[in-house]
């Protein structure tokens, strides 16, 4: 590792970590019907939190005209309305956090003239990838502030799996400067393929997650391996056309959640028994070795969220399971020699 490079690089993982907390804290915040708390989207004035009580009537008073307090929590008073605000207020304080961890240390950098042209062009990929999921944040917040009680679940997996690839984007730029010369061992296209594979289908199945997530669908069908006794539900065709059952039904996005886990366990020991042939480098043995443990570990507990209908604690566990996963993939394909 070039010394020179060392605080770009921890400036980039702890980006890194941020964005894991951002996506951890907004979990929770949807796990806890906190999301549309807030309906308005302020930048700078919406740093602060209400500051006294006459704030947070105004804050509440806002809410009310909501539908989400229309349909869902016309009972709540104010004092009840501040415990799923503050989980919000958070997940927003966070992201903005994340700007100006990320802005300030950049112009440093620039003006200390650490950063070269073809590293600046990348970093500011990553300033529009942090601006792109700050839209798509609202715009998914914005389909609950209708008439709908509830953000769609569409939206909130394209704001999930955006948060995930700029947090994939970060890493693989820290991990450029940090491997730039670290020579990689020439593995097989088997290797390579069974890695990419595995990997898209991870993806997959962290959109199939923010879907199963937005339906509420881990309530439902809390037994393992069948799901209420059969293998196959007759719920999966209850909707018309079909489709609609594969995205939209609670039975049939569970089940593509389930199938999507097996694959991902076949995979994993495909890709565990391909590695094993094969002359590995030390940083790409501990690739495979950190996907072999974050697979295992995320399979255990999402049947362990699954059995006891989804509770928060278990769900935001589950999720952060997601991310060492999808770290996991995204380390070792860095890995692999292109």
């Amino acid at each position: 590792m070039n010394t020179s490079h060392k605080p770009v690089i921890i400036w980039l993982l702890t980006g890194c970590v941020l964005i894991f907390s951002m996506v951890v804290i907004g979990g929770i915040t949807r796990l806890t019907g906190s999301g549309l708390s807030i309906t308005e989207w302020n930048v700078i004035m919406g740093t602060l939190p209400p500051m006294n009580q006459d704030d947070w009537n105004i804050a509440f008073d806002k809410y009310k005209q909501s539908p989400q307090f229309a349909k869902v929590n016309f009972t709540m008073n104010v004092e009840e309305f501040k415990s799923i605000f503050w989980w919000e207020y958070i997940h927003r304080l966070v992201g903005r956090t994340i700007g100006v961890v990320f802005l300030i240390p950049f112009l440093w950098f620039l003006l200390k003239r650490k950063l070269d042209v073809p590293l600046i062009k990348k970093l500011l990929v990553l300033f529009a990838l942090g601006g792109l999921q700050g839209f798509l944040g609202w715009f998914m917040v914005a389909s609950g502030l209708v008439d709908n009680p509830y953000v769609s679940h569409y939206r909130l997996a394209i704001h999930l799996i955006t948060a995930f690839f700029t947090f994939a984007a970060t890493f693989w730029v820290a991990l450029d400067l940090q491997y730039q010369s670290t020579p990689r061992t020439q593995t097989s296209r088997a290797l390579q393929t069974t890695t990419m594979w595995l990997f898209a289908v991870a993806v997959l199945q962290i959109i199939y997650g923010a879907f199963v997530a937005g339906l509420h669908a881990g309530k439902f069908y809390t037994t393992f391996p069948t799901m209420d006794g059969e293998w196959i539900p007759q719920a999966i065709t209850t909707l018309s056309p079909f489709w609609r059952n594969l995205t939209e039904g609670t039975a049939g996005v569970q089940f593509i959640h389930r199938i999507l886990a097996y694959v991902i366990l076949v995979l994993t020991a495909l890709l565990w028994n391909v590695a094993r042939k094969q002359q590995l480098s030390t940083t790409q043995r501990s690739g495979v070795t950190a996907i072999l443990l974050s697979v295992g570990v995320q399979v255990t507990l999402g049947i362990i969220t699954l059995l006891n209908a989804a509770p928060i604690s278990l769900s935001a566990i589950h999720q952060a399971g997601a991310f060492g996963v999808f770290a996991s993939c995204v380390y070792f394909i860095h890995r692999l020699k292109k």
